[in-house]
């Protein structure tokens, strides 16, 4: 299993950024996809997930703010995230996550991450 995650960069508070991950090693519309965040010093906390037949669901930091989504041609996956704020800076990561919406992985790896800084 390969994760790698892309799109992250600096922004300014406000603004939007929409960021992908691309799995390879197995099909995607076998799983249910998560994205993670970890902040400076701080653990890795859920963000939201997509179930495998589109459902998404998110933390309540997220939700209004963040879109899900998924293409299962592509073997990809997205987090849109909008008005972001400079507490939303982080290493954001993707990952398998189990079909009930309790975010917890199911690939034991985990790729990169990408960067989000929000700044102004």
């Amino acid at each position: 299993v390969r994760l790698v995650e892309s799109g992250g960069g600096i922004v300014r508070p406000g603004e939007s950024l929409t960021l992908s991950c691309e799995l390879s090693g197995r099909r995607l519309s076998n799983h249910a996809m998560g994205w993670f965040r970890q902040a400076p010093g701080k653990e890795r906390q859920f963000v939201g997930g997509i179930s495998r037949t589109g459902s998404t669901y998110y933390k309540p930091f997220a939700k209004g703010r963040f879109t899900i989504a998924r293409d299962d041609a592509k073997n990809t996956a997205y987090l849109q995230m909008n008005s972001l704020e400079p507490e939303d800076t982080a290493v954001y990561y993707c990952n398998g996550v189990d079909d009930y919406g309790l975010g917890e992985v199911v690939f034991g790896t985990w790729g990169q991450g990408t960067q989000v800084t929000v700044s102004s």
